[in-house]
C-alpha cells in the first residue's frame, strides 16, 4: 500500500503525472476540487454552502475543507492507498491533515514535488492557444500550427485564455509561492518530501518518480 500527496506550482505537469501514479499503483484519488464539485452538483448542504466562496473566487474556509477530508478519509477503504490532490494549500491545513491522519492510524508514503522555475512555467503557459471551436490545444514554440493563430483542423481562430496571460500566470505563481511552497518545508521536516525535477519529459518525470518511491 502506498499513500501519496503530490503538489506543484500551476502548469508543473502535476495533473498529468497524478493520473499517471493513479493508474500505475491503482490508488484511490481523493481530490477536495472534484469532491467541492460533486456536492455542489447535487446541491448538498455542502455543496450549497462551498458554492458561496467558489462562485466568488475565495478559497473554501479550511475548517470545512478539512472536515470534508477527514470524512472521506475514515469512511472509505483504499485496497491500495490514496493520493491526495489539491489538499493540503495551507500550513494549518498540513497541521489538520497530521491530526486527521494520526488520528485514524494512516501515514504518508510521501509528498511528492513536482518542480519547475517560474520563468519556465512562464513561457510554458504564456505561450498555450486553443482552439475557439474545437478546443485543441496549441503552443507557440511546442506545437505549433501551421498557419499563424489559425487551427489545423477546423480553420478557426486560435485564443489565450485569461488564465493564461502573463499577468494571471504570475499572480497564480505568487500566491502558490506564498501559501503553498511553505508546505514543502514542513514535509521536508517529517522526512517525507521527494522533490522531482518537472523540467525534463512526461515520461522521464513519471520514471524519476516511481525510481524515488523504490516501487
Amino acid at each position: 500500500m502506498i499513500n501519496l500527496l503530490i503538489m506543484g506550482k500551476p502548469g508543473a505537469g502535476k495533473g498529468t503525472q497524478a493520473k499517471k501514479l493513479l493508474d500505475f499503483y491503482r490508488l484511490t484519488h481523493i481530490s477536495t476540487g472534484n469532491i467541492y464539485r460533486e456536492e455542489i452538483k447535487n446541491q448538498t448542504k455542502i455543496g450549497i454552502e462551498a458554492q458561496k466562496y467558489i462562485s466568488q473566487g475565495d478559497l473554501v474556509p479550511d475548517d470545512m475543507t478539512n472536515d470534508i477530508v477527514n470524512e472521506v478519509l475514515k469512511t472509505h477503504t483504499y485496497p491500495n492507498g490514496f493520493m491526495l490532490d489539491g489538499y493540503p494549500r495551507t500550513d494549518s491545513q498540513a497541521d489538520a491533515l497530521d491530526e486527521i491522519l494520526d488520528h485514524l492510524g494512516i501515514s504518508l508514503t510521501a509528498v511528492i514535488n513536482v518542480d519547475v522555475r517560474d520563468e519556465v512555467l512562464l513561457h510554458r503557459m504564456a505561450g498555450r492557444r486553443v482552439c475557439t471551436n474545437c478546443g485543441i490545444p496549441y503552443h507557440v514554440d511546442y506545437n505549433a500550427p501551421k498557419t499563424d493563430g489559425i487551427c489545423d483542423f477546423c480553420g478557426s481562430k486560435l485564443e489565450q485564455r485569461p488564465d493564461d496571460l502573463e499577468e494571471s500566470v504570475m499572480n497564480r505563481l505568487n500566491i502558490y509561492n506564498k501559501k503553498t511552497k511553505p508546505l514543502l518545508d514542513h514535509y521536508q521536516r517529517l522526512g517525507i518530501l521527494i522533490v522531482i525535477d518537472g523540467e525534463k519529459t512526461s515520461d522521464e518525470v513519471f520514471k524519476d518518480i516511481v525510481s524515488k518511491l523504490g516501487e
